[in-house]
């Protein structure tokens, strides 16, 4: 049994219900033999992926969905052999080089240099029966295989560069889609080499709309849920809210509520993830408790917290904005100055963080900094 985020994910691009105007752009882009290098971003849970996802499945047709995960080595200067995960399908790559850390560069040039080297052929051909006649008609024309790079922002300097070289000479055999959050950490020699494409979250009612044809879907659940429809739009208002219009952690969350408790109303609370607790927890503490204990408290959360998969931007992220409301509600006169300086500590850790490789240590530099902060606040009120 499967989420009901994956169960009900869109394939093509007609099933998307929200940003139509991006939709029927891409699905021109597909149709057309033009199909440019692409730049896709947007904040987390906007459905980049899934865009990106149909926009294939309208260039080649159903083969990318028959995925495939390859083993790749590489050797690094050192003589040190490096491994990789890559997805792929006979039409395109999928593979995410920052997880290599500074290694991303070696990732770039060797993976993308072998693809772009080899002329691509026309894979339909080879396809099962279940390929329809048309469909292998329009593979014809695409002799290129599409990459698809996912956290684009986290990729170095280095491999950036190495990935603007690819670009240029490889653009007949390959198409790059780079998916990422933010373009501020983008290189504009690859901003200018490719169309940007900002995937907006959806709004309110349009996450309120996708929630209510799951659960149209789902007929056991649908019973958990308030018969009334004004009803029910306060509770997908609610998840929505709480889960920052993110639409797949408001799918999960809908998924957890009906999980949890039999019967759902507008009042059952809103089941979010454990991290943000504990990371709300965390923050309120070290501005409340600004000792040495507490600090080494806060390393062992932060190391639980990395080993479960959540990225330290983020957590610099959440702590940042949990700290600025904190201090808001403090009786200080200096208050505009304290929450300033906060947001100008965690700027120098976001950028720290980036050019850093030991996560740990600036989230750790940046709880400090607050502290003194915090502390020099209260002494001078």
């Amino acid at each position: 049994m499967s989420l009901w985020a994956d169960k009900y994910r869109p394939r093509t691009l007609s099933e998307l219900s929200f940003h139509p105007r991006i939709s029927k752009q891409l699905q021109v882009m597909a149709s057309s033999g033009e199909f440019p290098h692409l730049l896709v971003y947007g904040p987390p849970g906007a459905g980049k992926k899934t865009r990106v996802l149909a926009t294939l499945r309208e260039l080649y047709g159903a083969g990318t969905g028959r995925l495939r995960v390859d083993v790749k080595t590489f050797i690094l200067p050192s003589g040190r052999k490096l491994e990789f995960n890559v997805i792929s399908s006979s039409f395109h790559l999928e593979i995410t080089p920052s997880d290599m850390g500074n290694n991303d560069r070696i990732v770039i040039q060797d993976l993308l240099k072998e693809i772009g080297q080899i002329e691509s052929l026309d894979f339909s051909k080879f396809e099962n029966a279940l390929v329809s006649l048309n469909a292998r008609e329009q593979n014809m024309g695409k002799k290129f295989k599409v990459v698809i790079i996912n956290e684009a922002e986290l990729l170095t300097r280095d491999a950036q560069a190495a990935l603007r070289r690819t670009m240029e000479k490889y653009s007949a055999n390959i198409r790059l889609i780079l998916i990422c959050n933010s373009t501020s950490n983008i290189i504009d020699p690859i901003k200018s080499r490719t169309l940007p494409i900002r995937i907006a979250s959806p709004s309110t009612s349009a996450c309120a709309g996708v929630l209510e044809m799951i659960l149209k879907k789902e007929h056991h659940a649908r019973k958990a849920f308030p018969d009334d429809s004004e009803q029910r739009n306060i509770i997908y208002k609610r998840i929505s809210d709480a889960s920052e219009r993110n639409l797949r952690m408001s799918i999960m969350m809908m998924e957890a509520m009906y999980m949890n408790h039999d019967v759902v109303s507008i009042t059952t609370p809103i089941i979010k993830p454990d991290w943000i607790d504990v990371l709300h927890e965390l923050a309120t503490s070290i501005c409340k408790d600004r000792s040495v204990s507490r600090l080494q408290q806060a390393r062992s959360i932060l190391y639980e917290l990395m080993a479960h998969a959540i990225p330290a931007k983020l957590l610099l992220k959440k702590l940042t904005l949990i700290i600025w409301e904190f201090t808001g509600t403090l009786d200080l006169k200096n208050k505009a100055e304290l929450r300033t300086a906060v947001i100008s500590t965690s700027t120098i850790y976001d950028e720290r963080l980036s050019l850093g490789s030991k996560d740990i240590f600036h989230l750790e530099g940046f709880i400090t900094k607050v502290m003194v902060i915090l502390e020099k606040s209260f002494m001078m009120d």
